[in-house]
């Protein structure tokens, strides 16, 4: 089972663009910020990672605020079929 969850902000976002079969897009980069247990300790967790929405959600991620906070639903997958980096592809988010 692939399933992503994350509380995260929006903290920069690409211009709309359309794949060639005419699907609309939109990138974000998200950040997230958070106080984590590990092995009975504490632990400070940031970091940026890159996502994007396709299809309907791509309007609404393009129209959504810069800086606030919202709860993202969605899947992992290498940023092209070569890379192992890897990309969160949103499916549906909220606010948080």
């Amino acid at each position: 089972m692939n399933q992503f969850q994350l509380i995260a902000t929006i903290a920069e976002r690409d211009v709309l663009r359309y794949t060639p079969a005419g699907v609309p897009i939109v990138g974000v980069i998200l950040q997230h910020s958070s106080q984590q247990e590990e092995a009975g300790v504490a632990r400070l967790v940031e970091f940026e990672m890159p996502a994007l929405g396709a299809g309907q959600i791509s309007g609404r991620l393009d129209s959504a605020e810069l800086g606030a906070a919202y709860r993202f639903e969605g899947f992992l997958a290498r940023k092209n079929r070569n890379s192992k980096a890897l990309v969160f592809h949103i499916i549906d988010f909220s606010a948080a």
